[in-house]
């Protein structure tokens, strides 16, 4: 890492550059589901780029939407239902690169429940984040043709917190789940999967894009920063494939940049093991038919629809077309 961080250096001296500065605001706290940007950090693939990255943890009570419209970060790791819902109410969000490649996105419901299929959610308690997140959820139960607002024959919407406590508690009969993440919680609360009915959105063909990178408009058209955000790419997705392939490291890495201590060695190797699975096969471009198909489920909101049209000039392949051409 010194020897890479000195060439970079060098090159830069070279040159007579000095490093850009980027601001990456995070959908949620420090855990392997970012891993991807935090070893292209820690491995020097971004000072490789002549590029000063600053990573900003999320949280409960952070926005990404809020902070870039604010002028907080230059570039944000968000869901596209969310991204698509900022664009639409003014908010001239683009998505501009999707390591993620699949959802890993749940609900996972007690067997005991008598739940088997999506049928048997009617007149059942389930758990939604909402901040976004409640998007993919309302947009499926539409498609069910379930109402969300208790009444006979639909569903009953517990807002869920960031914990698994409704399902083990059974105040809900689902719970929302990540493949990397609460779902695990669950499992070692001491339930086992045997004890549980899991719907992946990606199996129910509901799954949205989730994790994507996204900036705002007006700035990708000025020339300079679209070739930062190129740099960007091209390193950031550098460090997702060398997380892939090396998912113990790249959870040390994640664990050494946790400054609150909350997470575990197994914890995050676990959750980085199911998140290559999320980044497995992606270059960073943008699949448009994943695109358009989490716009149709969107679309499907029947009376409240996340988005109430199509979108124009909400993605782009500018910046990896770019970024994979060097």
């Amino acid at each position: 890492m010194k020897r890479l961080m000195t060439a970079a250096f060098v090159a830069a001296l070279g040159t007579g550059a000095q490093a850009e500065d980027v601001t990456l605001q995070l959908k949620w706290v420090t855990q392997a589901q970012f891993a991807g940007y935090y070893v292209a950090q820690a491995k020097g693939f971004y000072e490789e780029e002549g590029l000063n990255v600053t990573i900003l943890p999320g949280g409960p009570d952070i926005a990404p939407t809020q902070v870039i419209a604010g002028g907080g970060a230059d570039v944000m790791v968000d869901w596209m239902p969310a991204a698509l819902a900022a664009r639409e109410k003014g908010l001239p969000l683009v998505n501009i690169a999707q390591p993620f490649a699949s959802s890993g996105m749940m609900l996972t419901c007690l067997a005991e429940t008598g739940i088997k299929t999506p049928a048997d959610f009617a007149d059942k308690t389930l758990g939604v984040w909402f901040f976004g997140n409640e998007y993919p959820f309302l947009s499926w139960m539409a498609t069910l043709g379930l109402a969300t607002d208790g009444s006979p024959g639909g569903v009953t919407v517990l807002k869920q917190g960031f914990n698994v406590d409704p399902l083990l508690q059974k105040q809900a009969a689902c719970i929302s789940t990540m493949t990397y993440n609460e779902y695990w919680q669950v499992i070692d609360a001491g339930i086992t999967p045997e004890q549980l009915v899991t719907f992946k959105y990606e199996d129910q063909g509901v799954a949205t894009l989730e994790d994507g990178l996204y900036v705002l408009e007006d700035r990708l058209a000025d020339p300079a920063f679209a070739e930062t955000m190129v740099k960007f790419v091209r390193a950031s997705m550098k460090g997702w494939k060398y997380a892939e392939a090396n998912s113990d490291e790249a959870a040390m890495i994640v664990l050494e940049n946790d400054q609150t201590g909350a997470q575990t060695e197994n914890h995050q190797k676990r959750m980085m093991g199911e998140i290559a699975k999320l980044t497995a096969g992606s270059n960073g471009a943008l699949d448009v038919a994943a695109a358009e198909r989490t716009v149709a489920t969107l679309l499907a909101g029947g009376s409240d629809p996340v988005i109430t049209k199509a979108p124009e000039g909400a993605w782009t392949s500018a910046i990896t077309d770019a970024a994979l051409a060097n």
